[in-house]
């Protein structure tokens, strides 16, 4: 058990409930648009990361203040309303869902954050929420993680959940988690909301530390469309209900708990990419030969976000070209005579020159679904970066001709 395995599903650790319901904020009653994630124990360990656009939603503002204290123990959220550039009206509404959510659970109102996603610029319509509240709260069930995964999303197809175990100081430790996000998506981080649980034993420092790791090689290694959201929000809740000694760095376990929490929040954006919205294609991008990581990062998202060479993702076109231009503008230091880019592990340019592969090799690679893109800068350098997205379709345009 102490290589983690993990379930696309959300089998939430012992103390946590969640519940999801349709409360009428969306039209349709068949989709949920709220969800609740609660602890059930007092002084949970609480850690969250939020999105570096200067623009905020009120719900982002509340938590970053709530967080401070490090402990947290439920998370409401409303779908199909961003609360962003609301004004003074946005954060009195993002307050009272605090409130009526705490009144409910009989917590304290500094133990309740909150979180909203969806159109920008609209003032929350409160009836629905003031009703979707007392129904969430009496649906609360430990196997409700699923119910919640589905209360979060917006133009995602589907839910997106996963679970681990591993053994800590001979007892079992579960993590659990899920996530919306399908399009508005570039790090750091991705138009998305993520909630991560677990009933390990630690603290609130340690516990911000291990998920900023964990979202770092994650959720900030992502890009759908290089936009990024005024409500991104990464919380996570440890609930100590598993009676290990306290995690720490230096404990035995410590790097088991991280790698199992690394993979769980790793799965967690790959089906974010896998959704995107209108994709057709997944495409895993390596920059090597830079002179600095930083270089090769600047480099896989200048090629991520251009529509120029998402678009030709879309149909059978290797686009080498265009990613070559996209190098020789993005700022970096290249070798203009010594690029080299490889489709899985097939050349397509060596040294700046067509090497011409054989159709037969390379047309099942660009009509795949998936395949890695690996290009060197030529520097001699050892800088290097990975990033994943995926192509630009018509379908991406009309979702978002709204």
């Amino acid at each position: 058990m102490n290589t983690p395995v993990y379930k696309p599903t959300c089998d939430l650790p012992p103390g946590f409930r969640a519940s999801g319901v349709h409360a009428g904020i969306k039209a349709d009653p068949a989709q949920y648009d709220m969800a609740l994630l609660v602890s059930d124990v007092p002084d949970t360990s609480a850690a969250g990361m939020f999105t570096t656009n200067r623009i905020q939603a009120a719900p982002v503002k509340l938590d970053r203040e709530k967080l401070q204290s490090g402990y947290a123990r439920a998370v409401v959220t409303n779908s199909g309303n961003a609360n962003a550039c609301t004004g003074p009206q946005g954060m009195a509404d993002a307050e009272r869902m605090c409130a009526l959510t705490a009144e409910g659970l009989d917590v304290e109102e500094t133990d309740v954050l909150v979180c909203s996603t969806g159109s920008i610029g609209k003032p929350l319509v409160m009836d629905p929420i003031e009703n979707g509240i007392p129904h969430l709260i009496s649906q609360l069930t430990a196997a409700g993680g699923s119910e919640a995964a589905k209360g979060i999303l917006t133009t995602d197809t589907r839910p997106k959940e996963c679970s681990t175990e591993i053994i800590v100081d001979g007892k079992t430790v579960t993590l659990s988690g899920f996530c919306k996000g399908a399009g508005m998506i570039e790090p750091n981080m991705a138009t998305m909301l993520a909630y991560v649980c677990t009933d390990a034993v630690i603290d609130p420092e340690p516990l911000k530390r291990a998920l900023r790791v964990a979202v770092d090689a994650s959720f900030n290694r992502i890009s759908i469309d290089g936009d990024t959201s005024t409500n991104d929000t990464v919380l996570m809740f440890a609930n100590g209900q598993a009676g290990h000694a306290t995690l720490t760095s230096d404990h035995p376990d410590w790097r088991l708990f991280q790698t199992a929490l690394n993979g769980l929040v790793f799965e967690l954006a790959m089906k974010i990419v896998w959704d995107g919205e209108g994709m057709t294609k997944f495409i895993e991008l390596r920059a090597e030969g830079c002179e600095t990581d930083a270089d090769a990062d600047r480099a896989v998202r200048a090629v991520a976000n251009s529509f120029l060479v998402k678009t030709g993702w879309a149909g059978t076109y290797p686009a080498w070209s265009r990613i070559v231009d996209v190098l020789g503008y993005c700022g970096i230091n290249v070798n203009p005579d010594a690029i080299t880019i490889l489709y899985n592990d097939l050349p397509v340019l060596e040294n700046s020159v067509p090497s011409a592969p054989n159709p037969d090799k390379l047309d099942p690679i660009l009509a795949s679904n998936r395949y890695t893109i690996t290009f060197d800068a030529g520097t001699g350098g050892d800088g290097s970066a990975v990033l994943y997205t995926c192509d630009c379709t018509e379908e991406y345009v009309r979702i978002n001709m709204f």
